[in-house]
C-alpha cells in the first residue's frame, strides 16, 4: 500500500502542497476553535503496572479570543473561561492550559482535515486524584477528536 500512496504524492504534488499550505494558513489565523472529541483513551495503574482503557467519550470545548501572535486565548470549556497559552508551529496549534490547583491540559489542532473542513485534534489531560469520580477527570486522560477553525 505505501507505494500507492507515494505514487499518488508525485502524481500532484502541487495539489497537496497547497492543501497543505491553506490548512496552515486556517490554524496561524484562527481566532476561535470548537472542538468535539469522541475517543479517550484513560491512563491508570494496577499496582506498579501502567494500562490505559479506551472507550467512546462526548466532550465538547471552545477556545475564543484567539491571538496566535501574541500567543494567548481563553477557553470555554467544562471549567469556564480560563487564561490559555497559544503556540503555532508548522501545522500544529497548540493550546496549554495549567489550572491553579495543579493539573495540565493541552489541545492541539492538527492541518489535517477529518471531515466536512474540520481538522483532526487531540486533547490530553494530566491529572490524577486519589478517589475517581464518574464525570470528572481523575486519571490521565486522552481525547480523539476534530475542530472547527474559524479566523
Amino acid at each position: 500500500m505505501l507505494p500507492v500512496v507515494a505514487a499518488l504524492g508525485f502524481l500532484h504534488p502541487g495539489a497537496a502542497l497547497a492543501q497543505s499550505t491553506k490548512l496552515k494558513e486556517r490554524l496561524e489565523k484562527a481566532t476561535r476553535v470548537d472542538c468535539t472529541f469522541t475517543a479517550l483513551a484513560t491512563g491508570n495503574w494496577d499496582g506498579a503496572k501502567p494500562k490505559a482503557t479506551v472507550s467512546a467519550a462526548k466532550l465538547e470545548t471552545a477556545f475564543v479570543d484567539i491571538d496566535v501572535d501574541g500567543g494567548t486565548a481563553e477557553s470555554a470549556g467544562d471549567l469556564g473561561k480560563t487564561f490559555i497559552v497559544v503556540r503555532y508551529r508548522e501545522g500544529y496549534l497548540h493550546f496549554m492550559e495549567m489550572s491553579d490547583s495543579g493539573p495540565l491540559r493541552v489541545t492541539t489542532v492538527l492541518a489535517q482535515e477529518s471531515a466536512n473542513g474540520r481538522l483532526k485534534a487531540v486533547q490530553t489531560r494530566h491529572e490524577y486524584t486519589a478517589v475517581s469520580l464518574p464525570g470528572y477527570t481523575s486519571r490521565p486522560e486522552m481525547y480523539v477528536g476534530d475542530c472547527a477553525v474559524t479566523d
